[in-house]
């Protein structure tokens, strides 16, 4: 089974996240894709990350068949990073992964603007050794058609690119390990988890953001709501 991984906060999970996933599943031809929630993303503000039990109840109520048809199991939620205490390094989570499943090939889905910072991440070079790699376009950016100049359009440092040559014949990169890398231009869903956080705050409407159950979700559980300035009957930004 070929499974693409695909991670980050979720916060909360919104329609750029799901299209995005579902149409790399398509065009990658990838049996499933499972997303992974981080517990605690080591480059983003605590303070601004819901609880890990309400964004992983938001990313099961999304990828419920009920309110996203498609293929039985095509999307599904794995949870291995909410169980583990600390940051949550990708390079774990795959090494994790695939101890528990040998049987599995995986690859790991990352946008163009995460890619670019692929060297910062932890143990990236032994990251780019463990699985394959399906590079997404994010908004206001379009992933580069395959080609030998793919790379180089990308911006990326001259030491993840040594790495890379690209191989006609398979119209992809592949790495010195053997590893692919792929390119997938996604349909520009221009939507965030930051803009939907501030218009919660702002008391204004979230639909067609996000699926209808997680719109419920973040209203029942209270989430990212400005907090009473103390003393006062008026809100103050979080």
């Amino acid at each position: 089974m070929r499974v693409g991984l695909y991670g980050g906060s979720f916060n909360p999970v919104h329609y750029g996240h799901l299209r995005a996933v579902e149409e790399v599943r398509e065009a990658a031809a990838l049996d499933q894709v499972w997303l992974v929630p981080a517990s605690a993303p080591p480059h983003k503000d605590p303070d601004e990350i819901a609880p890990a039990a309400a964004r992983l109840r938001m990313l099961e109520l999304a990828l419920d068949d009920r309110h996203a048809p498609g293929p039985p199991g095509a999307l599904r939620v794995e949870s291995i990073e909410l169980q583990r205490p600390g940051p949550s390094y990708t390079f774990d989570t795959v090494r994790a992964l695939k101890a528990l499943h040998p049987d599995h090939e995986f690859a790991l889905i990352l946008g163009l603007d995460s890619f670019r910072e692929i060297h910062t991440w932890h143990e990236h070079a032994a990251l780019l050794t463990e699985c394959d790699l399906i590079v997404t376009s994010r908004p206001p950016d379009r992933v580069p058609e395959a080609s030998s100049q793919a790379l180089g359009a990308c911006r990326l440092p001259i030491a993840v690119t040594i790495d890379f040559c690209y191989q006609e014949d398979a119209k992809c990169f592949i790495h010195r390990s053997g590893r692919r890398l792929d390119f997938v231009n996604v349909t520009q869903i221009d939507t965030s988890a930051s803009q939907i956080r501030a218009l919660v705050r702002d008391g204004r409407s979230i639909r067609f953001l996000t699926p209808d159950a997680v719109v419920s979700s973040i209203q029942e559980q209270r989430l990212y709501r400005a907090a009473p300035v103390p003393g006062s009957d008026k809100p103050h930004r979080l």
